[in-house]
């Protein structure tokens, strides 16, 4: 199975929770029909469709990736950092920064050793991701005629992922781009 029913669990509570924490930034961008008590559905439900797919399909590009190495990868909800972005929400900080996913990837051989080159594949395959949707949403906005829910939500996930490639992309310990420019690193020292 490509997709473990676990990992299927993890991407929904990962959606909820990150739907919930920035529901409240993206109900400006809602349709105002009517002024509402209680939990905002409408404003929860496009926070989801905004971000989701920018965290998921990053994730599930380094999990793709590091299998077409052969190598073992499964997705996992970050549940404790889930938890601190949901606290900051609630406290209303105007700084949010949490990891929702991550992808724990190993060798399934006893004697295998990921490459330099692959770890640097692996690594950018989820950034790489965040650029493609970043492309696809910035063509498909310069159609003419598209209402402007849905240009508002095309424009909004131009941004999330412009921002996530850009991030994730950074040469920080931990970060993919510093396992991506490492991995390189070590192929161009190869060849000297």
């Amino acid at each position: 199975m490509i997709i473990s029913i676990a990992e299927i669990f993890d991407i929904v509570i990962m959606t909820a929770a990150v739907g919930y924490i920035f529901m409240d930034v993206l109900r400006q961008f809602k349709a105002k029909d009517y002024f509402q008590y209680g939990f905002d559905w409408s404003a929860f439900k496009l926070a989801c469709l905004v971000t989701a797919p920018a965290l998921i399909l990053h994730e599930l590009f380094h999990k793709f990736t590091a299998i077409a190495f052969g190598l073992s990868a499964v997705f996992h909800a970050s549940y404790f950092w889930l938890v601190f972005g949901i606290i900051l929400k609630t406290l209303h900080s105007p700084f949010l920064f949490f990891v929702p996913a991550y992808v724990s990837i190993n060798c399934t051989d006893t004697n295998c050793v990921i490459s330099p080159l692959s770890s640097a594949l692996v690594a950018f395959a989820g950034p790489f991701a965040n650029l493609l949707l970043f492309v696809v949403s910035k063509l498909w906005l310069q159609k003419k005629r598209l209402p402007m829910r849905t240009r508002v939500i095309l424009h909004i996930t131009k941004q999330i992922n412009m921002f996530l490639f850009v991030f994730n992309m950074l040469p920080f310990p931990l970060f993919d781009g510093f396992k991506v420019y490492e991995g390189l690193f070590y192929v161009i020292k190869s060849f000297f």
